[in-house]
């Protein structure tokens, strides 16, 4: 089945050096740009992530830092890269909670821009555990009748999400060939940063979803705490989380003005 896009979708998945979003980093990056037409374009780009990768992560991945110590490293390709998605709505397995958060992070480390706010995401493993809960090879076997070959590569793993989410709208007709409605039918609970420290109220204002003021909105904690804002900031949280709360503060500081 052809997608029906209004726009391109870049499906993509990350190897990396662990899943921390905040500290681990890319070690192979591959995307699969889908225009409305159906032509496809492809990059795939091993990276020099500047940390080493655990032993036990190359078991997954197969990818040791012998194979990426002459590689670019992120910021080197980080324009590439934004280059191909920033005109795209996104799509991968597990990507809402973790191959995009992690991608914001190497991007804003690499100051470049990335921002959500006209861009939707397709969680393809979230439709997938809605209808069936099993695994990506699972699922390949399942709605595309073969086995995946080469697990975790990045290529591999994009190809075969592709053809699952195809798979997926072949199979299921309350499934709407609709990149919208495939999007907000893979999402989450919604929340304003990747890693889900700031969500949204019944009135769609950000609130935090952790700690002291957990439940409580951002605004009025940041008004009657300004020291919290600072504290924030300095901690060891995702640079994502950092952009979004200081766009909030800003956003209070010009209320004002006006």
């Amino acid at each position: 089945m052809q997608l029906n896009l209004k726009k391109p979708i870049c499906f993509f998945d990350l190897e990396t050096t662990g899943i921390n979003i905040t500290n681990d980093r890319i070690v192979e990056i591959s995307i699969l740009k889908v225009y409305p037409d159906g032509k496809e374009e492809t990059y795939t780009q091993r990276v020099n992530p500047t940390i080493p990768i655990p032993p036990h992560v190359t078991l997954v991945h197969g990818i040791s830092d012998e194979d990426v110590a002459d590689k670019p490293e992120f910021k080197d390709i980080s324009k590439i890269v934004h280059n191909m998605i920033k005109d795209s709505d996104l799509g991968g397995f597990n990507s809402n909670r973790f191959d995009i958060p992690l991608l914001a992070e190497e991007m804003l480390r690499a100051d470049v821009d990335f921002d959500m706010k006209n861009t939707q995401s397709i969680d393809v493993q979230t439709i997938f555990h809605k209808m069936e809960k099993r695994t990506l090879s699972a699922a390949y076997k399942f709605y595309c009748g073969k086995d995946l070959e080469d697990a975790h590569s990045a290529e591999a793993d994009t190809l075969a999400t592709y053809e699952v989410l195809k798979g997926q709208l072949d199979r299921y007709d309350e499934l709407k060939n609709d990149t919208s409605f495939l999007a907000e039918f893979s999402s989450r609970k919604k929340f304003a940063d990747f890693a889900g420290f700031i969500a949204f109220d019944k009135d769609g204002q950000e609130c935090f979803s952790f700690g002291k003021h957990k439940g409580k909105r951002v605004t009025d904690v940041l008004e009657t705490e300004p020291g919290y804002f600072g504290w924030l900031l300095n901690a060891d949280f995702p640079l994502y989380t950092k952009k979004v709360l200081t766009a909030i503060k800003l956003r209070g500081f010009n209320n004002k003005l006006f």
